[in-house]
């Protein structure tokens, strides 16, 4: 009689103990519990990208991990800004994330007045790879690598055009930030997306066009197209006897897609730091590390603060860029 009191009572200690738990700090013992249902990630792009596919096998392993499914939702549309106010107006419970990307930064200096403010409407939840962009030329274009572009591109200013997926993506980004820094003027034709570009240039209607190394792979290996430099400072995993552009002279440069995980703003710190520690064990695992791999890019784990620090530090860069070079969305 004694013990079995002395079992209920302790088992009633422990269900007080967890209720005062969770009155007293509701968002940690919502994090012990969590996930309890399906977590949605947003895509701002269509599926079969860079984008999508990191998404996918980023939630692969986080479901594996915590035992519930991520399941990605594309929202293509203006620029991914469709995608990204869903999720700022989500609830913040930590089951609707966005994978974002560079986009989410340069957007903030493109669009005004500015659709949302990411630094304040969005938490950073931890940062997951890069991905190069490239400049690419069709085979039978006269310049073999990036000095004989840049060679040419001086000896006649603004003759030389390059496709992009359109104004103010990413590669259109990256080239405007390659013409100042190697001092040549190139013509921009933009896109409505990287597959026509691609199209275009194969055939022969323009000599460049720049786009993330995923893109580009496939053309490159059928020998339609050559790439002339990784706007990265490591190699590419998927092309590398190519030079990247600070081994072409131009050492510091870098352009490159990077993708990260965000949360709405009011999201529980403590789920917040619960998923950003299954992202980095996500990031040890060999299926996203080959994935990452596969689309010619890295795995970059850190801190939340780092993905936080290289938000901010990408809207001045962006910001600055725009205003000089007079950049307007599509």
């Amino acid at each position: 009689m004694f013990i079995a009191t002395l079992c209920l009572s302790r088992r009633l200690s422990m269900a007080l103990a967890a209720a005062a738990l969770a009155g007293v700090f509701p968002s940690l013992a919502s994090a012990q519990s969590y996930p309890v249902k399906p977590v949605k990630v947003v895509v701002g792009y269509s599926a079969g990208g860079a984008v999508d596919a990191v998404a996918r096998t980023v939630g692969q392993a986080m479901s594996a991990s915590m035992g519930q499914t991520f399941v990605v939702e594309n929202k293509p549309g203006a620029g991914t800004n469709i995608a990204v106010k869903s999720v700022i107006a989500a609830e913040p419970d930590g089951y609707t994330l966005m994978m974002a990307a560079n986009a989410l930064a340069a957007n903030m200096a493109l669009y005004q007045p500015a659709p949302f403010d990411a630094e304040r409407d969005l938490v950073p939840v931890s940062l997951i790879g890069r991905v190069p962009v490239v400049i690419a030329a069709n085979a039978s274009a006269p310049y073999a690598n990036i000095q004989q572009l840049i060679a040419a591109a001086r000896a006649k200013p603004g003759s030389i055009s390059f496709a992009s997926p359109g104004n103010g993506s990413t590669p259109h980004m990256a080239v405007e930030f390659f013409k100042r820094a190697a001092g040549v003027s190139l013509l921009h034709i933009p896109y409505r997306g990287g597959s026509q570009a691609l199209t275009d240039v194969i055939g022969g209607q323009l000599p460049l066009v720049a786009v993330n190394a995923l893109e580009v792979q496939p053309h490159v290996k059928s020998g339609k197209l050559k790439v002339l430099a990784v706007l990265s400072t490591n190699r590419s995993t998927i092309f590398p006897d190519v030079p990247t552009i600070a081994e072409s002279g131009f050492p510091g440069f870098e352009a490159s897609v990077w993708y990260g995980l965000v949360a709405p703003a009011a999201t529980p710190k403590a789920i917040v730091s619960r998923l950003h520690a299954e992202v980095q064990k996500a990031l040890q695992t060999k299926e996203v590390r080959e994935r990452m791999t596969q689309v010619g890019g890295e795995v970059l784990p850190g801190s939340a603060e780092m993905f936080a620090a290289l938000i901010r530090s990408e809207r001045q860069r962006y910001e600055k860029l725009v205003r000089e070079a007079n950049i307007k969305p599509d």
